[in-house]
């Protein structure tokens, strides 16, 4: 018996490895190759392309499509209908191969909200979160807070989800952060 559950109208092709825990719901795709951690959560018409990996704990809702050379670290939430790519320049005549495709990864823990899209060749940082909506045409650093179109920082983040206030401690779970160089990080304590 598999110690993962997937809906009877999803389909899993060859070679795909799911982790222990793992749900995938209804109307489901999982290409080739694709490899998926323990205790994901995959809703309705979601689509995950040849080679993908996703880490462990994942939340994916409704009607997203993982792209190949797409990458999820683990605790990463993709919320509904949101948008990955992966090719800049796209041609239907003129098609590239995947070995063309631009590399994106979401860090740990890492939100993206309804309807956003990530631009490929791009990297969202570690707790980062995106709003509902947002077009990440750059890189988004660990714990930043981005919005609009396109995508610009409007404050920091805690793992727990909270908006830092500038004194950069969470006013619910009390954790506290420090500024660096390139952004903020979690301080010892």
């Amino acid at each position: 018996m598999a110690e993962y559950f997937v809906h009877e109208s999803s389909y899993i092709d060859e070679g795909v490895k799911i982790g222990k825990g793992t749900k995938i719901w209804y109307f489901c795709h999982i290409q080739s190759n694709a490899q998926i951690g323990e205790d994901c959560s995959f809703g309705q018409n979601v689509n995950v392309a040849n080679d993908v990996i996703i880490g462990d704990g994942c939340r994916v809702q409704n009607n997203v499509s993982i792209y190949q050379g797409v990458e999820l670290e683990s605790q990463v939430f993709c919320g509904p209908s949101m948008v990955f790519t992966n090719d800049l320049t796209p041609r239907a005549s003129y098609p590239k191969g995947s070995e063309n495709y631009q590399k994106t990864i979401l860090r740990q823990g890492a939100s993206i909200g309804a309807n956003a899209t990530i631009v490929c060749g791009h990297e969202v940082g570690a707790w980062a979160m995106v709003a509902a909506g947002a077009v990440v045409t750059k890189n988004v650093p660990a714990y930043a807070l981005v919005a609009g179109v396109p995508a610009r920082q409007i404050g920091w983040v805690c793992q727990c989800g909270e908006i830092l206030q500038s004194d950069l401690r969470c006013k619910v779970c009390g954790k506290e952060y420090e500024s660096q160089k390139k952004g903020i990080v979690l301080k010892d304590k």
